[in-house]
């Protein structure tokens, strides 16, 4: 079933209810992890996200670990193909690291789909990370491939229900 949320609307996982939401980006459940909480406008077909990045995820002094911005992105990417009512992982992503992403202050982490057309389960994504002046500081390109939840999560989900508690 594909559904699009409504403009601001925001993004969750599939399945909470039986395997919960431990995702290392966006995941609620998962105390360590950066738990960024997109919002879509539906029109635009975009998502964005405002965070504060903490000490916690230093890299070089003062900025973000190239592997957080790696993150951020691919998080903003595959949010994207909610808009579409898809389930989709990275194929593949490249980064550009325009400028150091430093930690603790606003930043404005945004996805979009490419310009380029979806081929069959193949969905093309930008992701780009931009300070509050809007200069951008990183960004991405990502290939998506589709997915059918069901049939490639079926024993993780069993195993949690089975183990969850009434």
């Amino acid at each position: 079933m594909k559904s699009t949320p409504a403009d601001g609307h925001v993004l969750g996982t599939l399945y909470p209810e039986v395997v919960g939401n431990h995702c290392f980006g966006c995941g609620p459940g998962n105390r360590y992890g950066l738990r960024l909480r997109f919002t879509a406008d539906e029109e635009a077909r975009t998502v964005a996200c405002r965070v504060r990045v903490p000490r916690r995820f230093e890299g070089p002094p003062g900025h973000v670990h190239g592997g957080i911005i790696a993150t951020l992105l691919d998080e903003a990417m595959g949010k994207v193909n909610k808009l579409y009512g898809l389930v989709a992982l990275t194929r593949r992503m490249e980064i550009d690291y325009q400028r150091p992403v430093p930690l603790g202050v606003p930043l404005l982490i945004s996805g979009r789909a490419a310009d380029v057309p979806s081929d069959g389960r193949k969905h093309f994504r930008i992701g780009e990370i931009r300070n509050e002046a809007g200069e951008l500081l990183a960004a991405s390109t990502g290939l998506f491939i589709e997915i059918d939840p069901e049939a490639m999560f079926a024993r993780h989900i069993a195993s949690r229900a089975s183990t969850a508690k009434p």
